[in-house]
């Protein structure tokens, strides 16, 4: 098969990381052109891979030399640029959350299968290879039937305010991921949230209707319990773990250390610390996700479909109501 061509929209941080990826590193795609609202952004990115520089989306959408679009602008525009992608023809690759509501979802949804386009939803942690040898051990019924779930998911420093003042705070910009982790690793759905916070790090945060810490339990259609414990700054690195516990054992993520080396002496043994960067830590994964794309291209079903990135958005505006309300929460209260 000829390499899939593919346009990238949003040149912000993880659109250069995706651009400079595929051009770089991902056997049989090429990235042809880059979009970004900030020209000098595309325009740096395009003068570094050789591409063409777009200075609207429609150029890369109506490309003949395009297949595929990465879609990895601001949140606010995942919608409108996927529905106008399906009008295209275009396969699809778009960035978590879809967006911060559910009725501009399921419009996103509705285009693209009337459309009958691939999508791909950017739920990276799931190429892990860490947290998919947990998964496998699942579905392997190596842990047997599984009772507990849980994830510790910690940042080590808070993202700028004027981002979380966009995301939609903590549970669709942070925990978004550990909700798909969660049904990813227990293939059942959540049908009850029950979440708790604070502001514990920066008062700032707080003041723009955030929360630094976290922790919800999550409730699965099989009787599952999953727990989450949330934090925006670890100061010891990027700390992501992940176990399954069950009838027959458990299995579990470890995070990798910068580096496989130990020093022992009469005062103890010391280790390398803990990846600082989420880019650090998870290359692997976007890589691995891109492989997927491309044999999605090349006729394997989706591997995180739009119903994957709805699910965790329902999770995530369930989990702010149990805040708010200070109860849990059914996830068809929210639908």
């Amino acid at each position: 098969m000829s390499p899939v061509r593919i346009g990238v929209l949003g040149c912000g941080r993880i659109g250069r990381m995706h651009a400079e990826l595929i051009a770089k590193q991902v056997p049989n795609a090429v990235v042809t052109a880059v979009y970004d609202v900030v020209a000098d952004a595309s325009a740096a990115l395009a003068g570094e891979l050789g591409v063409s520089q777009a200075a609207d989306p429609s150029e890369i959408l109506g490309a003949a030399d395009v297949d595929a679009v990465a879609i990895c602008s601001s949140t606010h525009t995942h919608i409108d640029l996927l529905v106008a992608a399906a009008e295209a023809g275009k396969a699809v690759f778009v960035e978590k959350p879809l967006a911060l509501d559910l009725a501009d979802v399921d419009r996103g949804i509705a285009a693209a299968e009337a459309a009958g386009i691939p999508v791909q939803v950017g739920f990276n942690r799931r190429f892990d290879p860490s947290h998919r040898y947990v998964r496998h051990r699942v579905e392997a019924g190596e842990v047997g039937d599984v009772h507990l779930v849980r994830i510790s998911s910690r940042d080590p420093a808070p993202p700028p305010l004027m981002y979380l003042d966009e995301s939609g705070g903590i549970f669709c910009d942070m925990t978004i991921h550990d909700f798909d982790m969660i049904r990813f690793i227990t293939a059942s759905e959540v049908v009850e949230v029950y979440a708790t916070g604070a502001v514990l790090i920066d008062q700032a945060i707080g003041k723009v209707g955030d929360l630094d810490t976290a922790v919800i339990v999550c409730t699965h259609e099989n009787g599952a319990i999953s727990t989450i414990d949330n934090s925006r700054q670890a100061v010891y690195g990027y700390d992501q773990r992940v176990e399954a516990f069950g009838s027959a054992g458990m299995a579990a993520s470890e995070n990798p250390l910068t580096a496989t080396a130990v020093t022992r002496t009469a005062g103890g043994t010391q280790a390398p610390t803990l990846p600082y960067f989420f880019l650090e830590r998870y290359i692997p994964s976007y890589l691995a996700e891109w492989d997927a794309f491309v044999e999605m291209m090349e006729g394997a079903p989706s591997p995180v479909t739009l119903a994957d990135g709805r699910a965790p958005l329902v999770i995530g505006l369930a989990a702010w109501k149990s805040v708010r309300e200070h109860r849990p929460v059914r996830i068809d209260e929210i639908g």
